[in-house]
């Protein structure tokens, strides 16, 4: 049973940082690429970072490029996403998603997604 549980939630001050969480069960993450997407009230979803399964190569959105980092923990089946310049556009649901397909990149047709979790950014 594949289950993905994002944490880290929080409400932070433009320019602050917070670090999100995707904790994963039922599968390895090392053998799945995993994405992050955030979704605002009355946008569509985009992707915002993902990590190969194959080699550990990592993708980002031209919008958090040099501001957003993901990383892979493997002893604890986590993935990560470091947001740090935070901006009042990066408010959202933050969701992180699992596929054996590798090459997905940004694109939300990964097979299995998180809960979501809630990154504020306002003064």
């Amino acid at each position: 049973h594949v289950q993905l549980v994002e944490s880290g939630e929080g409400l932070v001050q433009p320019g602050g940082s917070l670090r999100l969480s995707c904790a994963a069960s039922g599968f390895t993450v090392d053998y799945y690429a995993i994405g992050w997407f955030r979704q605002a009230p009355g946008k569509e979803r985009e992707g915002v970072s993902c990590i190969s399964s194959s080699d550990g190569s990592t993708y980002y959105a031209d919008s958090v490029k040099g501001r957003f980092t993901i990383s892979r923990d493997s002893a604890k089946n986590t993935v990560y996403l470091q947001m740090s310049s935070l901006k009042p556009d990066d408010t959202a649901v933050y969701y992180c998603a699992a596929d054996l397909r590798d090459g997905l990149g940004l694109r939300a047709e990964y097979d299995y997604w998180g809960q979501g979790t809630q990154v504020t950014v306002s003064s």
